[in-house]
């Protein structure tokens, strides 16, 4: 039985990096990428008019659009997310949605930053102090045997891991830790999800008709969003 092909368009917010990607048959043809802080409002939806021009394409006649679920940047997530919505309702076209910690396993990869001998990934979104979003993958097998949580980090944390093999931590809060896990088998890489790490994960969604519903569909937060007042004096 011959497989569907697909042609997904794919959007990754849920961090600093701001990307958009095209895919046909898991193989990336257009991308592109801004670290611009705060620009993920005006250059998400304009990222996605380029990498389709790229092609010569338009949004209909795409198979899919796929976006980060989280965790990650509140703003972020709403953005990719609402982009997302906005393609799907305006071309009738499916939701797909990868979320973040499956990303970033994905790019490590992709981009060659696993080590020899990896026990295990634990990648790790960036929060706040000390903290980051994370769990962890074997490596072997590229699943995930814990659940995604919220995590101080100490020197014994990843203790019961590191104590099995090399351990490579990933995303955009492995770096920050380093010196605070201070292990000669913990190897850190310092990176953002990107779009086009999305592309074999969102393909084997799109190919198993794992999609989501358009209308409810809410990324994943973790932590809900708290608005702080400014105790500056306005007048």
């Amino acid at each position: 039985m011959l497989q569907q092909k697909s042609r997904i368009i794919l959007i990754e917010t849920s961090t600093s990096l701001c990307s958009v990607a095209l895919a046909e048959d898991g193989r990336v043809v257009a991308y592109r990428e801004s670290a611009e802080p705060r620009a993920h409002a005006a250059m998400t939806a304009p990222f996605v008019k380029e990498v389709l021009s790229d092609c010569g394409l338009s949004v209909g006649d795409c198979s899919a659009v796929c976006v980060s679920s989280g965790p990650g940047s509140y703003t972020g997530l709403r953005v990719g997310v609402s982009t997302a919505k906005g393609l799907c309702f305006g071309a009738g076209l499916p939701l797909l949605s990868v979320d973040t910690m499956e990303i970033l396993v994905s790019q490590a990869f992709r981009e060659g930053l696993v080590p020899e001998g990896c026990r295990y990934i634990v990648p790790m979104i960036d929060a706040r102090r000390m903290e980051v979003y994370s769990c962890i993958y074997d490596c072997g097998t590229r699943t995930r045997i814990s659940g995604v949580a919220p995590v101080v980090v100490d020197a014994g944390t990843f203790e019961g891991i590191l104590s099995e093999g090399k351990v490579l931590f990933v995303g955009d809060g492995a770096l920050k830790c380093r010196e605070t896990i201070g292990h000669p088998d913990a190897v850190f890489a310092q990176c953002c999800p990107k779009a086009s790490a999305m592309a074999a994960p969102a393909t084997e969604k799109f190919r198993a008709g794992a999609f989501e519903d358009v209308a409810y569909f809410e990324p994943f937060y973790l932590k809900e969003f708290i608005a702080t007042v400014s105790k500056k004096n306005l007048f």
